[in-house]
């Protein structure tokens, strides 16, 4: 197993231990932080790939956190908490977090969605001398070094994790019907669920960046039923 090293961001104690041991029976180093700030000063000490954190956290909220990782693109996140109402699932999608998991939870599953996070940062690592960092269509640039967009007049606009993944596999895929599956499993890695309307809201919020009217889609084609199609020109 590789030597990743996992930080477990949860204030109460109970849930806390319990994360530790189940990620270090499966071999790996573990962290631990009760709050924003304990979670900063062990960033910034040490290479970690995976944080795991509750949204319920004294200080600055899991998501406001969770914003300010999504930054940095070989950093993975799940949300592990309470809060199950699908509102606060998407949002905490749309800001970049890799997965979300309820309370209470199978071990076994948050497991096996850890390990498949940790290999997709690893193949992620291992393929960038061999991707194509920079994008240009239609005078915009998508920049996967900085994870922005930079549109026609030069104005720099940040993309969460999730955006940037569909709108790359969408300009890659560029006239070809991509599916709904297909983006979720890029964005997350893991399967669309019923009622999953994950993919659609950052659809809808990629073509708020470069459409001028929602309603008559320039770049972005929705396909219903099946998913979503670029029809704008890769450079």
């Amino acid at each position: 197993m590789d030597n990743y090293q996992i930080l477990i961001v949860e204030d109460e104690d109970v849930t806390r231990f319990s994360l530790r041991n189940l990620f270090e029976a499966e071999g790996y180093h573990v962290f631990e932080a009760i709050d924003g700030d304990t979670m900063s000063i062990i960033l910034t000490q040490h290479t970690i790939n995976l944080v795991i954190m509750d949204i319920n956290l004294p200080g600055k909220n899991g998501l406001l956190l969770g914003r300010e990782l999504a930054r940095n693109k070989s950093l993975g996140l799940i949300f592990l908490t309470g809060r199950d109402s699908d509102i606060d699932k998407i949002l905490g999608l749309e800001i970049g977090a890799d997965d979300y998991l309820t309370k209470p939870f199978n071990p076994r599953e948050l497991t096996i969605r850890a390990r498949n996070i940790l290999s997709r940062i690893g193949q992620s690592h291992k393929q960038n001398e061999t991707e194509q960092a920079i994008v240009k269509f239609n005078q915009w640039t998508l920049n996967g070094n900085s994870r922005e967009m930079v549109s026609p007049n030069g104005n720099i606009l940040p993309i969460p994790r999730g955006e940037y993944r569909a709108l790359r596999l969408l300009i890659k895929n560029a006239g070809q019907i991509v599916t709904r599956q297909e983006l979720i499993k890029e964005m997350t890695g893991r399967d669309l669920r019923n009622n999953d309307r994950t993919v659609d809201v950052t659809i809808r919020r990629l073509r708020k960046h470069f459409e001028s009217n929602p309603d008559t889609p320039e770049l972005i084609n929705t396909i219903h039923g099946e998913g979503y199609r670029f029809i704008g020109t890769a450079e």
